[in-house]
């Protein structure tokens, strides 16, 4: 690894004069030229899946192919990412175990590389709609100081850094049953909310990409008891939980760069909330939750009025109504009932 100077451990700042573009380094601001890119969606994930042609359409209405996300990245860039998708790559055949290894961070940083490829074109094809958006990104200021506090953290994928007392954000590595589990791979996010979410064969990897880690320590318990095959229709519940939860998340941290001094190798971040006396979540509404949880839920035809069959305790096949974990082999069950 070359010699770091302080300078080199201090953070890009693209908002400063909006610096994105295809001429641009995304993570260092480097000149590039128009060959000088990395895909947004791995090219081993494009063979492995058969994914390079997969249409994407994009807010304004607008459809592109997987392989036509790229990102401008300079030499450096290119060499850091490629190898963490090396590391991911390697460790994704060997399955739900061999990922979690890698750790949270690791894989935040992997998450992230694909959420903000997704994320930037989304925001500036808004310059020059095909169609406007009804809700444009650019316009939600909470968003864009969210996506503001994400890329400081996404910085890790350039410099080697470390996180004061905090995670950059919740991650969660699932393993699907392989009885009714059919899908070798999907992805899907939030952008409002800087949820992603990938299946890699029998692994699904779910993140909410800054919130320092509240949404997993609030669901602690139910991703202790999700460390265990699950089925898809069971998967897609937690997922639903995740992405209600940061809906939810009522606060946006501060992420601090400390000054880096001669001799330092890491570039170290430090992250705050405000106003630490609020609530960090927003209230809990179930009519809105069943309406997350039936979206989740469509492919397997389980209706919004299934999931409200019960108003007060909406539908869970996660958990038996006494509470404990629910070991589901098959989806619609033997008696089918919902």
């Amino acid at each position: 690894m070359p010699q770091l100077s302080p300078t080199h451990l201090l953070p890009y700042d693209p908002f400063d004069g909006m610096q994105f573009g295809p001429s641009t380094c995304f993570l260092s601001g480097q000149s590039v030229g128009p060959k000088e890119t990395i895909p947004v969606f791995a090219e081993w994930l494009q063979a492995r899946y058969g994914i390079s042609e997969r249409p994407m359409q994009l807010l304004d209405q607008r459809t592109v192919l997987l392989r036509e996300l790229q990102l401008p990245a300079s030499p450096a860039a290119r060499q850091r990412v490629a190898e963490l998708e090396s590391r991911v790559e390697a460790a994704s055949r060997e399955g739900a175990e061999a990922l979690r290894a890698l750790g949270d961070d690791t894989l935040f940083l992997w998450m992230g590389k694909m959420f903000y490829g997704v994320f930037i074109t989304e925001l500036l094809n808004e310059f020059e709609p095909l169609i406007k958006p009804k809700y444009p990104l650019a316009e939600n200021a909470a968003l864009v100081r969210r996506f503001q506090a994400f890329f400081q953290l996404l910085q890790g994928l350039r410099v080697p850094t470390e996180y004061a007392d905090f995670v950059p954000g919740s991650v969660f590595v699932l393993e699907a049953d392989p009885a009714e589990d059919v899908t070798p791979f999907e992805y899907d996010d939030d952008l409002n909310t800087l949820v992603f979410s990938i299946k890699l064969d029998k692994t699904v990897l779910v993140a909410c990409l800054v919130d320092i880690g509240l949404i997993g320590q609030a669901m602690s318990k139910v991703y202790a008891d999700a460390q265990r095959p699950l089925h898809p229709v069971q998967i897609a519940e937690f997922k639903a939980r995740v992405y209600y939860a940061a809906h939810l998340l009522h606060v946006v941290p501060d992420i601090y760069p400390r000054t880096p001094r001669p001799g330092d190798t890491t570039l170290v971040f430090d992250a705050l909330i405000d106003d630490v006396t609020g609530a960090i979540f927003n209230p809990w509404e179930n009519s809105a939750y069943t309406q997350a949880l039936a979206e989740m839920w469509q492919r397997w035809n389980i209706t919004l009025a299934d999931v409200v069959q019960k108003p007060a305790e909406p539908l869970s096949l996660l958990y038996n109504p006494d509470g404990t974990p629910r070991e589901l082999k098959h989806w619609p069950s033997v008696s089918g009932e919902v």
